[in-house]
C-alpha cells in the first residue's frame, strides 16, 4: 500500500490492531519502537501547531496510549519544556511502564490523579488516556479529568483518538475529550470522520510511523475517505458538443407551498452541468419558477399521462423535493418509481418508499437524512446515529441502491458493501433546502453519464465543498442557494 492509498483508507480499531500485530510479529518491529515513533510524530505535530507552548500537562492512561504520552513528555523535557504527567493509576501495562519509567528518569513530574484532581498550570494538554482501547463510557477518575479539561479552554492534542470517542462508530461513549487536533497512528480510525468524531477530533493528522506496506496484507480497508481524486470521475468537456450530450434531468416535486424545494434541486442540476432541466410541479409554481430561473422548463402537472410524457424525454429523474405525501405526491411518486431511468430519491419520495419497502432496480441513489433513514429501516434515529456505518450499509443492501446517509461526515454505500466518507461540510449546511440542492447535484452527474456510485461520491463531495466555500468563516445563516456559484466553479475545477 502506497502513502496515497493509506491517506484515504479507513479502518476499524480491530483492523488496526491486526496491522500492529503484523508489524510486530511478522515484520519484527518492536512494540516499544512503534511507541517511540508515535511519540516523536506527536511531539513534532505539537511543536508545529503550538510553538509557543512552554508548560504541558499529560493525561496518561494505563496502556499504550499513556505510554505514547509519557514518551512525548520525554521529548518535551529534552527541549526544556515544563512537563507534568497526571496518571490514572500508580502502574502502567507492558511497554507503557517502560515509557513511564523513562519519563520519570528524564526529570518529568508525575502524580497519580485522585478524586477532585485538577490539571494544574499548563499551556497545553496532551490526551493519552485511552485511544482506541475503550469500549465503554469513561468513569471514575478518568471522567473527572475529562470534565476538568472540558471546563477549561486548554488547547488539546489527542493521541490516536480523543478519549471517550468510539473508534469505529464515531459516537461519544460518555464524557469525551474535545481535541483541537488529533494525530492518528499507523492508519485512520473510521470513527474520526463521522457523527461526534467530526466534532471532537479537531484538525486530523495521520502519522504512518513508517510501518511497511506488508503489515497491511490481508487487512482490507473498511471504508475510503473522499479526497480530490474523486473529481477524476467527471471528464473535462470537449469543445464540439451540444446540450443533449449532458443529459436531461426531470425534477418531480413541489406540492402546494413547497415549490422552492423543486426549484432548488433544478437549479443545482443546471449549475452542476446538466444539459437540460425540467421540473414537474404544481401549476401554481410555474410562473414563479419561470420568472426566477427561466432556464428551468417548469411544467404544471396534474395527472399521470402528463408526467409520463416528461419522463419519456428525460435522461434522469430526481423525485422528492417538496413532493409531499398527499394525493398529488403519491400519484407522482407511483408514476415514476418503475420508469426504468436512473433516479435520485429524496425527501418524501423516501418516506413513501418506507411505507411500502422494496428493492429498487437500476442506477438509483437514495439520499436520506437520519430521520428518513430510520423510517426506511424501521427503527429510530438514535439507532441510525449509534452506528452510521452499519446503517448506510443496511440501506444500500436492503434497497439494492447506492445510499447517501447525510449528516456530519456523510457516508455513501453501495449494495456490495463499499463505503465512502466525506469529511468536508460545515454546520451552516444544517438548514432548509440543502438536501434539495444535493439531489440536483447528484442527478446532474448521473445525467452526464456517471454511475450511481460515482455520482453519489462526487456529488456529496461537490455539495460539501461548495458549502465550505460559501460559508467561509461564517456558517451561521448559510442559505442553500448560496451554494450555486461555488458549485459551478468546483464542477469545473474541484479543489479540496
Amino acid at each position: 500500500m502506497n502513502e496515497s492509498a493509506r491517506a484515504t483508507s479507513l479502518y476499524t480499531a480491530e483492523q488496526v490492531r491486526r496491522i500492529d500485530r503484523n508489524a510486530i510479529d511478522r515484520l519484527g518491529i518492536a512494540g516499544f519502537g512503534l511507541m517511540q515513533r508515535a511519540a516523536a510524530a506527536a511531539y513534532a505535530s505539537l511543536r508545529r501547531r503550538w510553538p509557543e507552548a512552554r508548560r504541558l500537562v499529560l493525561l496518561a492512561g494505563n496502556g499504550n496510549n499513556g505510554g505514547d504520552a509519557f514518551l512525548l513528555g520525554r521529548f518535551a523535557l529534552r527541549d526544556g519544556l515544563d512537563v507534568e504527567a497526571v496518571a490514572l493509576s500508580g502502574y502502567s501495562r507492558g511497554d507503557a511502564q517502560r515509557a513511564r519509567d523513562a519519563f520519570v528518569e528524564a526529570g518529568g513530574r508525575l502524580r497519580v490523579a485522585e478524586a477532585g484532581a485538577s490539571l494544574g498550570p499548563a499551556d497545553l494538554c496532551v490526551d493519552g488516556l485511552f485511544g482506541t482501547g475503550l469500549d465503554r463510557a469513561p468513569d471514575g477518575i478518568a471522567a473527572t479529568l475529562i470534565g476538568r479539561l472540558d471546563e477549561r479552554p486548554l488547547p488539546t492534542l489527542a493521541l490516536d483518538l480523543p478519549s471517550g470517542l468510539d473508534a469505529d462508530r464515531g459516537v461519544r461513549l460518555g464524557p469525551c475529550v474535545r481535541a483541537d487536533a488529533t494525530i492518528s497512528f499507523v492508519a485512520w480510525k473510521r470513527g474520526l470522520f463521522t457523527a461526534d468524531g467530526a466534532d471532537v477530533s479537531g484538525v486530523r493528522e495521520l502519522a504512518s510511523l513508517d510501518v511497511p506496506a506488508a503489515a497491511f496484507d490481508g487487512v482490507p480497508a473498511d471504508a475510503e475517505l473522499l479526497d480530490a481524486a474523486v473529481a477524476a470521475v467527471l471528464s473535462p468537456r470537449a469543445g464540439n458538443v451540444n446540450k443533449s450530450r449532458f443529459g436531461h434531468v426531470l425534477v418531480v416535486g413541489g406540492d402546494d407551498g413547497m415549490g422552492g424545494a423543486a426549484r432548488l434541486a433544478g437549479e443545482a442540476a443546471l449549475r452542476t452541468g446538466a444539459g437540460l432541466v425540467s421540473v414537474a410541479t404544481r401549476r401554481t409554481h410555474v410562473l414563479a419558477m419561470n420568472a426566477a430561473r427561466p432556464e428551468l422548463m417548469a411544467h404544471g402537472v396534474a395527472d399521470v399521462p402528463a408526467l409520463r410524457r416528461l419522463v419519456d424525454r428525460a435522461t434522469v429523474v430526481a423525485v422528492g423535493p417538496g413532493l409531499g405525501q398527499d394525493a398529488w405526491g403519491r400519484t407522482m411518486h407511483a408514476a415514476v418509481q418503475d420508469c426504468g431511468k436512473p433516479m435520485v430519491l429524496d425527501a418524501d419520495a423516501l418516506n413513501l418508499l418506507a411505507s411500502a419497502p422494496r428493492p429498487l432496480a437500476g442506477n438509483i441513489v437514495l439520499t436520506p437524512h437520519p430521520g428518513e433513514a430510520a423510517r426506511l429501516l424501521g427503527c429510530d434515529v438514535a439507532t441510525i446515529q449509534r452506528d452510521r456505518y452499519a446503517a448506510v450499509r443496511e440501506l444500500a443492501a436492503r434497497y439494492a441502491a447506492v445510499a447517501v446517509l447525510k449528516g456530519a461526515g456523510s457516508l455513501i454505500a453501495d449494495p456490495r458493501g463499499r463505503v465512502a466518507v466525506c469529511a468536508w461540510g460545515n454546520p451552516g449546511m444544517a438548514s432548509g433546502g440543502m438536501g434539495d440542492v444535493l439531489t440536483g447535484v447528484v442527478a446532474a452527474l448521473l445525467a452526464q453519464g456517471l454511475s450511481a456510485w460515482d455520482a453519489a461520491r462526487f456529488g456529496v463531495a461537490l455539495h460539501a465543498r461548495a458549502g465550505d466555500v460559501a460559508a467561509d468563516a461564517s456558517p451561521r445563516g448559510l442559505l442553500a442557494s448560496d451554494l450555486f456559484a461555488p458549485l459551478r466553479q468546483l464542477a469545473n475545477r474541484f479543489e479540496p
